[in-house]
């Protein structure tokens, strides 16, 4: 397994952190995100304190994370369906 140590940057703290090589575009991009909406939020909402603004940075991310996990459930139900509905028609053809 091909490791490497980075650096990122969340809400002005610095974090080192071991992964694998293949992750590192997609942890640097996710730490970008996050200090962005972190600027978003100070700016748009009345929050001094650092923590506030990553709860609610978590909460919005969690919210999306949670929409997107029912969503998928939804589509890999339908494609279990679909798949059931092939194998039917084949099944009735192979016969």
């Amino acid at each position: 397994m091909d490791e490497l140590t980075i650096s990122v940057t969340i809400a002005d703290r610095p974090y080192r952190l071991n992964i694998r090589k293949e992750e590192e575009e997609r942890v640097r991009k996710a730490a970008k995100t996050i200090n962005e909406k972190i600027k978003q939020y100070s700016e748009n909402y009345a929050f001094n304190d650092r923590q506030d603004l990553l709860a609610m940075v978590s909460l919005e991310f969690a919210n999306s994370s949670l929409d997107f996990e029912g969503k998928l459930q939804n589509t890999d139900q339908k494609v279990v369906e679909k798949l059931s509905q092939i194998d039917n028609i084949l099944s009735k053809h192979v016969d």
